[in-house]
């Protein structure tokens, strides 16, 4: 185990530091390629990297064979030094690789998303038989909106030797084409905008390598460009310029050329792909003479009793030793991911609510220990104390102490505030370095490292902003990809229990970034982002936080409230006093609004120019309307507008907030059954207010602008929303048939179904209701006798079939059921309830 005195001295270097993320889709190698960077770095044996999974740390990820939690690990590497000077024997450079291996599976998608947050650079991990799929898009996605810089590691190469059994040349395509496609990824979402990461990969660069995370080998162009210079003398650049692309050698001549001619072999192939599987196959069928020939030409120093091992073992300890893949990825992580010095000059802007010339965000620039204290809190983990957690994150600048008094800032401070309930000034009890599992205990760390802090986790629910300067603002809350949308209802099975459920309730909230613990309509309901996260999180509660009995309810989806339509009338409402009116209407937002302001683009509080000019020329609002928009809802930045059409009206800014309480209630429990609205404008017409305050409160207003939604709701066709999935099924093409009749019969739409080239896989894409969902994964194994693998990605809302006013539409039965559920009437109250007579 490396010594903390180490670890701690290149703390202090930042240029010596790099903050990665390994991230991919499900099954792709993850875990067992971070085995063999945790061996180079000797926190597990050689031998063991590749099936010790060491940064599984959970039972259930060992029995799943899948990653469900964010582990992170800190690596100290000794390395040569990239620029040697001949006088003297070079000494060997430190560095200290703060790695985190985070679940490739969808539902876990806000474990990626937290650990993207703490790091600079991303190790991107590709299958090279399945190529880029669905998640590692979302991934990459998620990357380059953290201004997160990746490199790409193409995995499972033995597959395609040994399995498919390509040609060189097939199999070079197949390569160049996942390298192309995730270049696409790249471009697409990495434009312009996000220049400072944006990057070509292309293995002539060295940004990408190729190898065997399970078998412990990989190479990058790099390391054959080297053995061929040392052979021949000429420049390492010029061969590896040679060894991608259209460049061919002809063996006679020993001349290269652009096109392939008579005689011609691509480079690639012939100085890459061809030695390597000449020894992948002779090792594995034990032709003894043949490579022990190969082993004293290449040098690779194996001793007599490792050469005297069989198959899979002598194929093991000879490419590990003639390229370890740890060497290939380091190369890479330090050669081409950026410092915590570099990374922070153009990470900042996207991190900091604050003014970007304030204390706080010059510092965080600058990545300076001496700065003021600024830490991003991204996750708890829990500790060997039950029910504690370390919360972890990143020092964006000045260096955190054990002891240390500090301000902890939640999501909801507001500096502009006097007195937030979100802000508590405590001291640190204790910092330290997480070690995959473990902790070593260490007195403080400086800017641009990862760390653990013992004792913060009572002051913040999940994220939060550490500083030492008292006009800080808080660093961004994460965004996630994906959102809770299936829920269950827990309850204990012995009443005596229930205080042990709550408690269990809030570690678990705790422990997930995403999940959501709520107390509704007398019970209690966990959410989370499909059926294996609600499960995992299940079990958690049940034998980790509560530790008692919990029985469950059938999983429930979360439904919104829409309309359809124009009102078909102007809806009025009196105060209860009868004293004030008002007359409203509701409409539904053009196509597309109401998914611009979910995910941010369209924001209340950003610029009011900016703002208007885009709702005019994308949506053709009216300008006058546009300056006219009250709020949008709920929480202040939701799918839902309210705009004031009223012309002269006396007394309108002294009831505005009032108005504006209203629509907030409305907005988070509309008139069908109580669910979340969206995608809806409601427009005030008119109104007549009693010029005394005193008739005028909340109380008199609150409830009548609520009733007049409410009835402008119901005269525009109210609709129910349900939310949908991107489904994509890998399988072999004879099963696509089974795949397309299961979708068909739980109401899904097929989108394409494509031929992966080079392989007998096809790609099946649909939308599927995700209340459709439930048990899907299992039919779908089932029917096709494992052979089809599915990964669901929440996708967007759509309508529910049939009106809800219908008790016999499918809309009608769900919302009576939703209704039943919530303890609510089953009949919808109608129209009278809501609306005033003049």
């Amino acid at each position: 185990m490396v010594v903390i005195d180490k670890l701690r001295a290149v703390m202090g270097h930042q240029e010596r530091i790099r903050n990665i993320a390994v991230i991919a889709h499900v099954d792709h190698g993850k875990t067992t390629l971070t085995d063999s960077l945790l061996a180079k770095a000797g926190i597990i044996s050689l031998d063991q990297a590749g099936t010790k999974l060491a940064t599984s740390t959970r039972e259930d990820e060992r029995q799943k064979g899948i990653t469900i939690k964010s582990t992170a690990v800190s690596l100290y590497y000794e390395l040569d030094p990239v620029s040697q000077n001949t006088d003297k024997a070079p000494e060997k450079e430190a560095y200290l690789v703060n790695l985190i291996d985070s679940p490739g599976h969808v539902d876990f998608s806000s474990e990626v998303t937290a650990a993207l947050r703490v790091a600079d650079g991303a190790l991107v991990v590709v299958d090279c038989i399945s190529g880029a799929c669905v998640q590692t898009e979302t991934v990459l996605r998620q990357a380059l909106m953290e201004r997160i810089k990746p490199v790409l590691m193409i995995n499972k190469l033995d597959r395609a030797i040994f399995e498919t059994q390509l040609s060189p040349e097939s199999l070079y395509r197949q390569l160049r084409t996942i390298i192309e496609n995730v270049n696409i990824i790249l471009a697409t979402y990495g434009g312009e905008e996000l220049s400072p990461v944006y990057t070509i990969l292309h293995p002539s660069k060295g940004n990408v390598s190729f190898g065997s995370g399970l078998h412990g080998w990989g190479f990058n162009l790099k390391q054959f460009a080297s053995m061929y210079s040392r052979k021949t003398g000429v420049k390492e650049e010029k061969y590896m310029a040679r060894l991608w692309g259209d460049n061919f050698y002809n063996s006679e001549t020993k001349q290269w050329s652009k096109s392939q001619e008579k005689g011609y072999e691509r480079g690639f192939n012939k100085f890459v792909l061809e030695p390597l599987i000449q020894m992948l196959k002779a090792t594995k069928a034990n032709e003894t003479e043949k490579v022990e020939k190969m082993v004293a030409k290449l040098e690779i120093k194996v001793s007599q009793e490792e050469l005297e091992q069989e198959g899979k073992q002598l194929m093991r300890k000879v490419m590990k030793k003639w390229m370890p893949v740890a060497d290939a990825m380091l190369d890479m992580i330090i050669g081409h991911l950026p410092s915590p010095l570099v990374a922070q000059k153009y990470r900042t802007e996207i991190l900091y609510e604050g003014p970007l010339d304030d204390p706080a965000a010059t510092a965080m620039k600058e990545c300076n220990p001496n700065g003021p204290l600024m830490l991003y809190i991204s996750k708890m983990v829990p500790s060997s104390d039950k029910g504690r957690f370390y919360a972890v994150g990143r020092v964006f600048s000045g260096t955190v102490a054990t002891g240390q008094t500090v301000r902890i800032m939640g999501p909801d401070y507001n500096p502009g505030k006097e007195k937030n309930i979100d802000l508590f000034v405590k001291n640190i009890p204790r910092t330290v370095v997480m070690m995959a599992g473990t902790v070593l205990p260490v007195d403080d760390v400086p800017c641009g490292n990862i760390v653990g802090l013992v004792g913060i986790d009572k002051y913040l629910r999940k994220t939060g902003t550490i500083s030492t300067y008292d006009h800080a603002h808080n660093l961004k809350v994460l965004k996630f990809s994906v959102s809770p949308v299936v829920k269950v209802a827990v309850d204990v099975v012995n009443p005596a229990d229930l205080p042990k459920l709550v408690e269990g309730l809030k570690r678990l909230s705790k422990s997930d970034p995403m999940v959501q613990c709520t107390f509704d309509g007398g019970q209690h309901i966990v959410a989370g982002a499909g059926e294996l996260h609600l499960e995992i999180c299940l079990n958690d509660l049940e034998n980790e936080y509560a530790s008692v009995p919990i029985k469950k309810s059938a999983p429930v989806v979360n439904y919104q409230e829409t309309v359809s339509d124009i009102s078909d009338r102007i809806c009025l409402a009196k105060s209860n006093n009868k004293l004030c009116r008002l007359f409203m209407t509701s409409e539904p937002l053009p196509d597309g609004l109401a998914g611009e302001m979910e995910q941010g683009t369209i924001k209340f509080d950003q610029d009011l120019k900016e703002r208007n000019r885009h709702l005019v020329e994308t949506y053709n609002f009216d300008l006058d309307v546009t300056k006219k928009i009250w709020c949008f809802g709920p929480n202040g930045n939701g799918p839902n507008m309210f705009v004031d059409l009223t012309k002269g009206v006396q007394y309108l800014t002294e009831i505005k907030d009032t108005l504006k309480a209203g629509f907030e209630w409305v907005t988070h429990e509309g008139v069908l059954c109580e669910e979340v609205t969206r995608g809806i404008r409601f427009n005030l017409h008119d109104a007549h207010i009693h010029s005394d305050p005193a008739h005028r409160k909340g109380s008199q207003l609150i409830p009548a602008s609520r009733r007049c939604m409410m009835a402008s709701m119901l005269t525009a066709k109210p609709r129910l929303l349900e939310p949908v999935y991107m489904v994509e099924v890998q399988c072999p093409s004879s099963v696509v048939g089974v795949v397309f009749n299961i979708i068909s019969r739980k109401r899904g739409k097929i989108i394409s179904a494509t031929e992966l080239d080079g392989t007998p896989l096809s790609l099946v894409r649909a939308h599927l209701p995700v209340n459709e969902s439930f048990g899907f994964v299992g039919e779908l194994r089932g029917n096709t006798s494992g052979q089809a693998f599915p990964q669901c990605t929440f996708d967007h809302w759509q309508l529910l079939p049939g009106d809800p006013l219908d008790n016999t539409s499918q809309a009608g039965q769900t919302v009576r059921e939703i209704r039943q559920r919530k303890g609510l009437n089953v009949v919808i109250p109608t129209l009278d309830n809501f609306l005033d007579k003049m």
